[in-house]
């Protein structure tokens, strides 16, 4: 009988052995990375940057104070791509800032096709950075194939706007438009108990109503009407258009767009929306003049990132002496209980970040920059007793309002030594709800009853299969008017008044960051680098360096970002780019936004100090 193994048992050891030669390889290619990682960490001479060029603006998909977490692995797998769905604000106002003073950059290029927008207060911060860059006698060009409303308020601060004579400027105002649920509600048999304090506290009326309230619509209308005043007079400031151009352009566009025979691009020029129509060559010949042609017979211009990544490791290679540090920590998102990645605010992981910076001898002051609608109450209070243990240790904290400190946001910010915020940030929404489905009608519908035996009255409180009993809505609303007052008391202490006068501005209510300043809300109007001085001012300090608290890496973690090196694109926008018209990307974008919360609610009692509204401009 022979000895020489079968056909399957062949097939076998043959895939055996190829597993083994592919884990060897990715074994050997591993090794190879991260060798050539370590030689590049340690590579002394950093690539030289042109002599004379422009410096490239291009932010991709919205800007943000904090990235949203990707696992590094998979950051390093996705491919790149024009368009990141996430660019950091600050980096932004970096690179402006850095390239005003730097002799080798010529002049600025904004190229603002793939902005998909962020907030008027970060488009505010940028738009200051363009402004002191305007004075360093650089130009500043702007080039589109289209202008959104977000995209042309950065262009505004342009001394040229090209745009494509197949292009528009798209400017529609600022809205706040919801869904109601409450008739799909009633069809479905499905009872929504509803649990608030607050007039204005109208994050619940999707599941009460078919339309908005009148106490809903006015304070909504107040508020955007008056991010809309800022938004049109500083385009119409810095392109030297008449008071009003911008609403008289929006709201008569169906007829000034009939004069000019549907042409937009004929009208942007002629209301002085634009300066110039170009077509794509064009634009390029005019960007070789500006800035000169590099050896592929593009014009001379450095990209952002790689101008950031050049500048910082040049930083990096000088020895600087160890000296006092303020420290920033970014909320970013809504607030949920627990450990939560970046991107969303979890009351136990940004509890950690404070934690952390108390046990870093150097850090001699701290500045957190909120930039959320809130959340629950309960992760709220975590972090803002975390507040008031770092200043009792010793060091102090100013609140950095961004684009939306509301409800839970403006919560955590009752713990700090001042609170800072932008003239357009949102805040305020002083109130809180609950919101408690039960699906006993929708479920006798289908045949389904339910029917039991408990030791209490308050056995089946959370049984969403039965009817919620009076007192367990006495519990509910109990708790609700408890945490609003204690809302209250923490913010009148705060802010050294008394419950009672927070009252007649609280109550849901949202205002914008100048309206907070007049009434008392707020101590100081003024952007990140303000409220950093405004630390170092109260630590004491003359010198100092800036430097974010973020959550340790391992070295997995490190190495794989490092990979990464920052390439990571957006799933919906590579997905969606070849076909979606921008104006889609931000709707399915706003939309999620509204829709993605109420799966996300995890507040231990369910006590939601949250403004859905808040995100809208």
């Amino acid at each position: 009988m022979s000895d020489k193994p079968g056909l399957i048992r062949r097939f076998f050891r043959f895939i055996g052995r190829l597993a083994h030669g592919i884990r060897v390889l990715f074994n050997l290619l591993f090794v190879l990375i991260v060798v050539a990682l370590i030689i590049s960490m340690f590579q002394k001479d950093v690539q030289p940057l042109p002599e004379s060029a422009a410096l490239r603006i291009a932010p991709g998909g919205f800007l943000v104070e904090q990235k949203t977490y990707t696992d590094p692995l998979t950051q390093l797998m996705q491919q790149s791509s024009p368009a990141d769905a996430e660019t950091l604000v600050q980096d932004v106002v970096e690179a402006i800032d850095r390239g005003a003073t730097d002799p080798r950059i010529n002049s600025l290029v904004l190229e603002l096709d793939y902005l998909l927008g962020g907030g008027l207060t970060k488009l505010e911060d940028v738009g200051k950075a363009l402004k002191d860059f305007r004075k360093s006698g650089k130009p500043i060009v702007a080039v589109g194939d289209n202008f959104t409303q977000e995209q042309y308020y950065l262009a505004s601060y342009a001394d040229e706007i090209h745009l494509n004579p197949m292009g528009a400027v798209l400017m529609t105002g600022f809205g706040s438009y919801r869904s109601y649920f409450k008739a799909a509600l009633d069809k479905l048999r499905v009872n929504v108990n509803v649990f608030r304090v607050g007039t204005y506290k109208d994050a619940i009326e999707p599941f009460t109503r078919t339309d908005m309230s009148p106490a809903s619509r006015e304070h909504n209308s107040a508020w955007l009407n008056a991010l809309w005043s800022v938004y049109t007079s500083r385009v119409e400031s810095q392109r030297n258009l008449p008071i009003d151009a911008i609403n008289d352009y929006v709201n008569n566009l169906g007829a000034k767009l009939a004069d000019h025979q549907g042409n937009t691009a004929e009208l942007a020029v002629a209301t002085g929306l634009v300066d110039k129509l170009s077509t794509r060559p064009q634009m390029a010949d005019r960007l070789r003049q500006l800035a000169g042609v590099d050896e592929d017979g593009n014009y001379q211009g450095i990209d952002m990132k790689r101008y950031l990544s050049h500048t910082r490791r040049a930083e990096a290679l000088e020895p600087t002496p160890m000296g006092d540090k303020i420290g920033i920590i970014v909320a970013k998102g809504m607030i949920l209980d627990g450990e939560q990645p970046a991107g969303t605010v979890g009351g136990d992981s940004l509890a950690q970040r404070f934690q952390q910076a108390r046990k870093d001898d150097q850090l001699k002051a701290l500045v957190l920059r909120i930039d959320s609608p809130g959340g629950s109450a309960f992760a709220s209070e975590v972090i803002r007793q975390e507040l008031l243990a770092t200043r009792k240790a010793g060091l102090p904290v100013i609140v950095s309002m961004g684009t939306v400190a509301a409800s839970g946001g403006y919560w955590i910010a009752m713990g700090a030594n001042e609170v800072w915020a932008s003239p357009t940030t949102i805040t305020g929404s002083i109130g809180v709800f609950g919101v408690i489905p039960t699906f006993e009608e929708s479920l006798a519908a289908l045949g389904i009853n339910n029917d039991g035996v408990g030791t209490t009255e308050l056995a089946d409180l959370y049984q969403l299969d039965r009817p919620m009993s009076d007192q367990a809505k006495q519990v509910v609303q109990s708790g609700v008017n408890h945490i609003y007052d204690h809302f209250l008391s923490l913010v009148a202490d705060a802010r050294g008044t008394s419950p009672e006068a927070i009252h007649e501005v609280a109550q849901g209510r949202v205002w914008t960051g100048a309206k907070a300043r007049e009434l008392g809300l707020v101590d100081e109007l003024g952007d990140l680098q303000a409220a950093i001085e405004a630390a170092a001012r109260v630590a004491g300090l003359e010198q100092y360096e800036v430097e974010e608290i973020r959550k340790p890496l391992d070295f997995r973690e490190q190495l794989l970002q490092e990979l990464a090196n920052g390439q990571v694109a957006g799933w919906l926008v590579q997905r969606s780019q070849g076909w979606m018209p921008q104006s889609w990307l931000v709707g399915l974008y706003s939309l999620g936004n509204k829709l993605n919360p109420f799966g996300r609610l995890n507040d231990p009692r369910g006590m939601y100090l949250q403004c859905f509204e808040c995100d809208v401009p």
